[in-house]
């Protein structure tokens, strides 16, 4: 599917993103562990996936419950940037 490449694709400049994030020292940690997190979901998303697909003959997002732990991971992802940065923001506030 076209699709898969695109996200395939997708992967590279993220990579780029987080190589360059992860040099920059005044990138808040937990606000970095969070963008690195959200490669958990993709590892996470993928397996799901393919197992809707094998399981339940339909896409992941028609499987409630693998898409809901899925998606968990990405709010988890998501959380952990919100607050790296807004502790970064009150830090330097100070």
């Amino acid at each position: 599917m076209l699709t898969n490449s695109f996200f395939a694709l997708s992967l590279l400049p993220y990579l780029g993103f987080l190589f360059f994030l992860t040099r920059n020292p005044r990138t808040p940690r937990l606000a970095l562990i969070g963008f690195y997190s959200t490669l958990v979901f993709v590892a996470v998303t993928i397996p799901a996936g393919l197992y809707a697909q094998h399981a339940y003959g339909t896409s992941l997002a028609n499987v409630d419950t693998l898409h809901g732990g899925a998606e968990a991971f990405l709010t988890v992802a998501n959380i952990l940037v919100a607050l790296g940065f807004r502790r970064a923001v009150k830090d330097a506030s100070k």
